[in-house]
């Protein structure tokens, strides 16, 4: 389903009118088309959304511990490990021992982790580019403040 065709269901009950339900569809229609060409690329490799998260934060941070991606994402360590075998098990990730702590294991990009990496970041900065031309002259300050915004512990106090 599309964006106009999510638009032609009934509108909820107006004691919901406060509801931002325009800009929740915005959010899920506008992330889905940033991931969409990520997803496809990912899904012929047999890897998923949460194999490139991974991914970008290895590629964009070399040498990050496994305690510091795990905070980053906010997931479980059963979920990385899966995750993170695979990108091993598929050369795209290495893990190397930490120089002062040999248990500490840290992340990096193989090249052709790096080169995937980048394919994928390069693409979706492509439609940035584009959504931000769009957007107008002030629009990346607007996008970036309500992204940093969004991305703060709720509820966020408008300044």
């Amino acid at each position: 389903m599309n964006r106009a065709a999510a638009r032609s269901f009934p509108v909820v009950a107006p004691d919901h009118a406060e509801i931002e339900f325009d800009l929740i569809e915005a959010l899920f229609f506008g992330y889905r088309g940033f991931v969409a060409e990520p997803d496809r690329t990912l899904s012929a490799r047999g890897f998923g959304r949460a194999h490139h998260r991974v991914l970008y934060f290895v590629y964009r941070n070399p040498g990050l511990t496994i305690a510091a991606l795990l905070d980053i994402l906010q997931i479980t360590k059963q979920s990385l490990a899966r995750v993170l075998k695979d990108l091993v098990d598929g050369g795209l990730i290495e893990q190397k021992e930490g120089a002062d702590d040999r248990r500490q294991r840290l992340l990096f990009a193989t090249e052709e982790g790096k080169a995937l990496a980048f394919a994928l970041a390069n693409g979706q900065s492509e439609r940035l580019r584009m959504a931000l031309i769009a957007a107008g002259p002030r629009g990346r300050e607007a996008v970036e403040q309500f992204l940093n915004a969004l991305a703060e512990p709720w509820p966020v106090k408008p300044a």
